[in-house]
């Protein structure tokens, strides 16, 4: 298996996207393309022990910035490092992209100049990954689609449905709408919409709608909403983990007493921040284009995008693209 990753994706580009890279190589014995400017990306592989590695470097001359407008800089930076990247999985020459780059960006070069949607899909999203009490809960949109109307949600929650039961091996996912409210009846007009519909979904374990307690509780596998409320309840979740790590560390060490007290509960602490880590989960799927293709967070660490990359190949190795044309596309 080959994947190609985004030299020039991350906020710190390129040293830990080319880090993370060659990690995954290493850790999943993975071939490793990496994209971006050739002289910049051998300098940096030149800090890491690659022998025996299958890692070589894709040259593409153009790199889209956080601050580049998605669409303008999609159709005007042909030659970027996402351009050639998802080109290499268009052509067969990579099994799937991984980018820390700009999210809007990336699925504008997928949908619009390279890879395009799978027949029948009328909006793709991004699905992330969350930790919950008991397991993990898939969020559905998360960022990729702001406005949408009933039908988009519905195929939100049969790519989910895919998703969740190839890559988490949940047999009967329960798939819920993110509302303000448990009760049926309760949300904004694209929920109470949607209700319905989502009832009829054949194939689909739709069990009603959810507030964020009960996400965090585990008691839904994949939550449906728009890309806008599903994009901040994520982040949203993601700054409470953080803050609370921060919290708790400043609590633990305010004196030696409780220093103490910290020494003797580190085992429990090293095992919540393992809970509450996202870069655990390293990346989140593109889910409804014609090729794996899994971004990650600006921010990302060499350990988040090792973990990106272990999201790539498990998406290959359970062909998720392949099961979601067979459910959508004859639909």
């Amino acid at each position: 298996m080959r994947i190609a990753v985004d030299a020039m994706g991350s906020d710190d580009r390129p040293a830990p996207d080319v880090e993370g890279a060659v990690m995954a190589a290493r850790d999943f014995n993975l071939g490793i393309a990496l994209v971006g400017p050739q002289d910049t990306i051998e300098a940096e592989l030149a800090k890491h022990d690659t022998s025996d590695l299958a890692i070589e470097i894709v040259h593409a001359g153009e790199v889209i910035t956080m601050t580049d407008k998605p669409a303008e800089s999609a159709k005007a930076k042909q030659n970027s490092s996402m351009h050639v990247g998802m080109r290499l999985v268009e052509t067969g020459e990579a099994d799937a992209f991984v980018s820390a780059g700009n999210t809007g960006a990336a699925l504008a070069v997928a949908t619009l100049h390279t890879l395009k949607r799978v027949s029948g899909v009328k909006r793709p999203a991004l699905c992330a990954v969350f930790r919950n009490m008991t397991g993990y809960t898939i969020i559905c949109d998360f960022g990729a689609n702001a406005d949408c109307k009933p039908e988009y949600l519905l195929q939100f929650a049969q790519m989910a449905d895919v998703y969740t039961r190839r890559a988490l091996k949940i047999e009967e996912p329960r798939v819920a709408l993110l509302s303000n409210g448990e009760e049926e009846g309760k949300g904004d007009e694209l929920v109470r919409s949607t209700t319905p519909l989502m009832k009829d979904l054949p194939g689909i374990n739709y069990v009603g709608n959810v507030e964020p307690k009960e996400v965090l509780k585990g008691e839904t596998d994949i939550v449906v909403a728009d890309g806008f409320v599903g994009n901040i309840m994520g982040k949203s979740f993601e700054a409470m983990a953080s803050y609370m790590g921060t919290v708790l560390r400043e609590e633990l060490t305010a004196n030696p007493v409780r220093m103490v007290g910290a020494a003797l509960v580190k085992p429990g602490i090293d095992s919540l921040r393992a809970r509450l880590d996202p870069e655990d989960i390293g990346g989140v799927p593109l889910l409804g284009v014609n090729g794996v293709v899994i971004i990650a967070h600006g921010r990302s660490s060499a350990k988040a995008i090792r973990n990106a990359v272990r999201q790539a190949k498990d998406a290959v190795d359970e062909q998720i693209v392949t099961a979601i044309r067979s459910s959508i596309g004859a639909g």
